[in-house]
């Protein structure tokens, strides 16, 4: 998995070798993953962690876990671990806006200033390649364009996504295999959302017919990213 890994940040040219990069940890497996796969890959990680108050006592839970086993590591280096708590759902009222928007705008306008303050090329994210196929699918239910088509992109503006070539399954296998903890945040388990309800129930009925299903999927956003690049390009040239 690290090499696959490595070998899709020089695909995507995503970051170049000992690159400071801000890691976005939640504690769960894909970002606990994401931060070992670029240490070991040789990169500088500056560390950061958002708690948004919305799961009660599950939300310091995994703050309590950020800090215990990935602040301590980080200490024992001399390096700081970042951490910052927010006021979502006032933050949402006051905006008029769903709480979903309100965390994603707080995360990644503090991300940026904490890649600005400790000089931070890239900021990383742990979204995978089940997670692309379920976007493709979320955006293929509600209706899109060629755009939509393309699940999620390795690289958008300072946002990278290094983990884009690998499943979930080789996420678990390889903290497994590396002996590293995470936790489970409990509101992926159900299907009162959208996108649940989609990856609980969706995918594996898909998968009755093609047990590759999140394999193919994204193997057909690619194809569809690699094709709208030659869209834009044509309607450029046409204008």
């Amino acid at each position: 998995m690290l090499r696959r890994v490595m070998k899709y940040i020089r695909d995507k040219e995503l970051l170049e070798k000992g690159d400071r990069v801000l890691v976005c940890v939640s504690g769960g497996a894909d970002s606990v993953a994401l931060l070992d796969v670029l240490q070991r890959g040789g990169y500088e990680c500056v560390v950061a962690h958002c708690n948004f108050h919305l799961r009660g006592e599950e939300s310091d839970r995994d703050e309590r876990f950020v800090r215990e086993v990935i602040g301590e590591r980080l200490k024992a280096k001399g390096e700081k671990l970042w951490v910052k708590d927010f006021d979502t759902v006032g933050y949402a009222q006051e905006k008029g806006i769903s709480i979903e928007m309100a965390a994603r705008e707080l995360r990644y306008r503090w991300f940026a200033e904490v890649a600005a303050e400790t000089g931070c090329k890239a900021i990383a994210v742990a979204h995978h390649r089940d997670d692309s196929a379920e976007t493709l699918l979320l955006n293929l239910v509600r209706g899109t364009g060629i755009r939509g088509l393309r699940g999620i992109q390795p690289k958008n503006g300072y946002i990278i996504r290094p983990l884009l070539c690998v499943g979930r399954e080789d996420i678990i296998d390889y903290l497994k295999w590396r002996g590293q903890d995470f936790i489970t945040d409990s509101t992926n388990l159900t299907s009162d959302y959208t996108r649940n309800k989609i990856r609980h129930e969706l995918i594996p009925k898909m998968s009755e017919i093609n047990p590759s299903i999140l394999t193919s999927l994204a193997t057909t956003a690619e194809r569809v990213s690699d094709a709208v690049l030659i869209y834009e390009k044509a309607i450029s040239e046409a204008i």
